[in-house]
């Protein structure tokens, strides 16, 4: 595809955050007319700080941003504003442009095509369910048809249909688009640049190809770089062998254990810095907390039918060992649910005082954003172990500087590793999961997988992510849409 002027440009731009260690040093590339870039990189790398600079809500410590004058630019926000939760849906897209648009509910059919939601243009914004309010943010972005559309994480909400409507949209997209995404699958099937974002260097190296392609990429430069290095680290060896020999002999040979020296010290310096692969959490384990009764006896639930809470009967006993499936279509409460269900306010299903909750919250409301990660992980302790908590936060890639950080600080997927950080230390009788692989890097989701399947609580999982979920053995499946 042929890309067209430079419509962005990072020119020598560093930034950090005031008294933290640096996200990114010198870093420079540039963005062309109807790209579609991917920005990839570890958990707290950088990437989500990347799109504020674009959007003008940080600047950067030193370098410039350049973007070309008269580019409109679009981003898919996280959370609904307050004062948009009372619009109708058609007063939230006409709130998206300047000027009355006089067609807009032709735009309207189309956008929500793209993100797979059926909604009336007369229900009211707060009506919605979280899942179906992040699909409304990405439609608003998308209507716009900015010259710059950027995505972070548009897939997390989105069921496998959605999943192809938007990727449709996206090949389709005939101006620039730059997307944080964490699926693997998805990115490589529209983009052809990548951005890459190491937190080991601070840099930004930028990549031609899909997703998979520069993967390899990435790995056979580190494969380079490692094989470069063992070979300076012989010769550096080598060289203080004979420096220690040389300055022992006097005389001349001093001097030139002296220049020696001198050389070695400019080899040291002129080590490559590796670039650093995404990093994988290692296996770990969910203890449970022993709890002889049933966990959870749910006689009825609440559900939405016809834009209207209903009380339906069921009857499922959840006990150690039991997983159970919640699903059913968007907008029926499956997180409202689980919400009640985790607060012990849901009357039909009754959970016992002694009974231990872990509760995953898809999008982390639970967590005290002005709490520091250590704080959040001894709070769930009955007698804080210091070492514990330091040792079980680096298990989930949260070590150094980030123990000492607020956890409104950390990236989405920092704070998903965080959630099961807190689930190790806990040892939760029941665990009830909404969503828990939304912002969680794709590489870590064998493994939490594998740990949720050893885990010998009772679970009630609620995913739109197939595949996740084929990894786990549930029980029982209970459908919303059928009762």
């Amino acid at each position: 595809m042929d890309h067209g002027d430079v419509i962005l440009r990072f020119q020598d731009v560093s930034f950090q955050y005031e008294h933290k260690k640096p996200i990114m040093e010198e870093a420079s590339f540039v963005v062309r007319k109807k790209a579609k870039l991917t920005i990839v990189g570890q958990n707290g790398a950088g990437k989500s700080t990347i799109f504020k600079m674009i959007m003008k809500e940080l600047k950067p410590t030193s370098g410039e941003v350049h973007i070309k004058k008269g580019t409109t630019i679009g981003i898919a926000k996280q959370v609904v504003n307050p004062e948009d939760l009372t619009k109708t849906v058609q007063e939230f897209f006409e709130g998206a442009f300047s000027e009355k648009k006089y067609d807009i509910e032709r735009d309207i059919a189309r956008v929500l095509d793209v993100v797979n939601l059926h909604a009336d243009r007369d229900k009211v914004i707060s009506a919605f369910s979280g899942g179906q309010k992040a699909r409304l943010l990405l439609a608003y972005a998308i209507i716009q048809e900015p010259d710059i559309l950027l995505l972070d994480e548009p897939t997390n909400n989105l069921d496998a249909e959605g999943i192809f409507h938007l990727t449709q949209f996206l090949i389709d997209y005939e101006k620039t688009c730059v997307v944080i995404s964490h699926d693997a699958g998805f990115l490589s099937s529209f983009t052809h640049g990548v951005l890459h974002l190491d937190s080991n260097t601070y840099t930004v190296a930028q990549y031609v190809g899909d997703y998979f392609d520069v993967v390899e990429q990435i790995k056979a430069q580190v494969e380079r770089d490692q094989r470069q290095n063992a070979r300076m680290k012989r010769d550096i060896a080598d060289q203080k062998d004979k420096i220690n020999f040389f300055a022992h002999k006097g005389g001349k040979m001093r001097k030139l254990a002296s220049k020696m020296r001198d050389n070695v010290e400019e080899a040291e310096s002129n080590k490559v810095d590796v670039l650093q692969e995404d990093k994988t959490i290692n296996p770990f384990t969910i203890g449970i907390t022993p709890c002889s009764k049933p966990l959870v006896e749910i006689t009825s639930l609440t559900v939405m039918k016809n834009h209207k809470p209903t009380t339906q009967k069921v009857q499922v006993t959840v006990r150690k060992n039991h997983r159970l499936l919640i699903t059913g279509p968007n907008g029926i409460g499956k997180s409202t649910l689980l919400e009640a269900m985790a607060g012990k306010t849901e009357q039909g299903a009754i959970i016992p005082p002694e009974v231990k909750v872990g509760y995953y919250r898809q999008d982390f409301s639970g967590l005290d954003m002005e709490k520091t990660v250590y704080d959040t992980l001894a709070d769930v302790m009955e007698v804080v172990d210091n070492q514990r908590v330091y040792s079980t936060a680096a298990h989930f890639l949260l070590q150094g500087d980030k123990v000492k950080n607020v956890v409104g600080n950390l990236s989405e997927g920092q704070k998903g590793l965080l959630c099961f950080a807190r689930f190790v230390l806990l040892q939760p009788t029941l665990l009830i999961l909404d969503e828990p692989t939304n912002h969680i890097n794709f590489r870590h989701l064998p493994v939490i997988a594998a740990a949720l399947n050893k885990y010998e609580g009772g679970m009630i999982l609620v995913s739109h992510d197939d595949e996740f979920v084929s990894q786990i053995t549930t029980n029982e499946e209970l459908n919303l849409g059928v009762l």
